[in-house]
């Protein structure tokens, strides 16, 4: 009977709250990222140099690193599903407006006022699946939620990079299409998010009470365990060591997945300058299909096995020897592999440090915490964009910007190790087997 109410729990679960949250963390990624794509048409009308471009890009993440705490504790205040609707169509609204950009000042602004509306999504989303799901199936969610940001990439740039070739239509530039286009999904799913998404497991009409007394129990356990509960206050979490710690390996982790993402189709431009935008952006997909993959796979593996550090740490060991192996190969297609499996390992890690996370966070803590990692990360946003311009502007090459990013994955993938090892007292619940498998 146990074994039954954990499936068909998790069932409905997977069901009902997963495949929603994976379309809007696409839609998400996609207004977040496609500037990449435009840039390939934008930087020559605007005039921008590759620093300007950076400087742009790292705009965002201005506004999003001083929103981001805020955003996550109203969301506890006003409840999940109010704020993340206000989210998304704020941010959709936002994204059309990129459209009438007609200077570098006036990107700056529309990038800022982007990051502003966005703030509080990701760990938002984050903190919503450790309301709803045990942490025996917790990675899994995590990289199928993670999945959406990873599908921007693999089928977001092959379609922005179709909307760029709109290039004309009605006289209006394709990089112009291309963010009112993309732009109006976000208002759609925002107003959806209002009867989609249940604040909470009690206010979820599809679950019967006896999976709704399942699920509370199942959560009670698994937050009796934390390392900060809810007796913590958010503000006492944020000096916590651990929160410090995960925050330094998010950091680390974020050199690859924002930096190479955002200058991808640049990067590979750069190394295929006779392809056109179309076999750009396809060749720009194709390492966020292994991502997706390799998040999967070591997501169940690391539910399965029960164990998160080697899980955690050692994709970004590999990530970042791939990436450093790549600067230095004289192969054309070589180099593109190795790029290609530093964006998987690269990704791989990201639910089990959101698992990790959230296994050792509770109540408002987790909320407040899970932002400021969020939030330290994205001064890699903010400060690598421009730096990774202004090294290519200077050497003419990618090459110098690319191994400082190699070096901090490994020193992230190190750290990842050894800050997800559990307590010595927890060992024993670790490792004991599951009731119900």
């Amino acid at each position: 009977m146990s074994s039954d109410l954990n499936s068909s729990t998790l069932s409905k679960l997977n069901s009902r709250i997963i495949p929603f949250i994976v379309i809007c963390y696409f839609v998400a990624n996609l207004d977040k990222t496609n500037i990449s794509i435009a840039a390939l048409q934008m930087n020559a009308d605007l005039g921008l140099s590759a620093s300007m471009y950076g400087l742009g890009v790292g705009m965002f993440y201005i506004s999003y690193i001083l929103f981001e705490i805020p955003s996550n504790v109203i969301m506890t205040k006003v409840g999940a599903r109010r704020w993340i609707a206000r989210i998304m169509i704020t941010w959709g609204i936002v994204s059309m407006g990129m459209a009438w950009v007609q200077s570098a000042n006036q990107l700056y602004i529309m990038r800022f006022l982007l990051g502003m509306a966005e703030a509080g999504f990701a760990p938002g989303i984050i903190y919503y699946i450790s309301c709803w799901f045990p942490k025996s199936h917790r990675a899994r969610a995590m990289s199928f939620f993670y999945m959406g940001s990873v599908a921007a990439s693999i089928i977001g740039l092959p379609i922005s990079g179709a909307i760029l070739n709109m290039h004309g239509l009605a006289e209006v530039a394709g990089w112009r299409w291309l963010f009112v286009l993309e732009g109006i999904p976000a208002v759609i799913l925002g107003c959806l998010v209002l009867w989609r998404l249940p604040d909470t497991p009690e206010h979820a009409p599809w679950l019967s009470p006896q999976q709704k007394s399942w699920l509370r129990q199942r959560l009670h356990q698994d937050n009796a365990g934390v390392e900060i509960g809810k007796h913590h206050s958010w503000i006492s979490a944020l000096k916590d060591k651990t929160v410090l710690l995960l925050s330094l390996v998010w950091f680390l982790q974020a050199f690859g997945s924002i930096g190479i993402t955002l200058f991808m189709p640049l990067i590979i431009k750069s190394m295929a300058e006779d392809q056109s935008n179309m076999v750009i952006s396809l060749l720009s997909a194709l390492p966020f299909v292994l991502a997706c993959l390799f998040m999967y796979l070591n997501g169940r593996h690391s539910d399965k096995t029960r164990e998160r550090s080697w899980h955690l740490g050692l994709p970004l060991i590999i990530s970042g020897l791939a990436l450093a192996a790549a600067i230095y190969v004289g192969n054309l297609w070589v180099a593109y592999i190795l790029l290609v499996l530093t964006i998987g390992f690269n990704f791989a890690l990201t639910p089990i440090f959101w698992a990790v996370t959230t296994e050792k966070l509770a109540g408002v803590a987790a909320a407040a915490s899970i932002a400021f990692i969020n939030t330290v990360a994205n001064f890699v946003g903010l400060g690598l964009p421009p730096i990774l311009g202004k090294i290519k502007d200077v050497t003419h090459s990618y090459h110098y910007g690319l191994l400082i990013v190699a070096v901090a994955l490994i020193i992230g993938g190190v750290l990842g190790i050894i800050v997800s090892r559990p307590r010595k007292d927890a060992l024993p619940a670790m490792t004991r087997p599951e009731s119900g498998h």
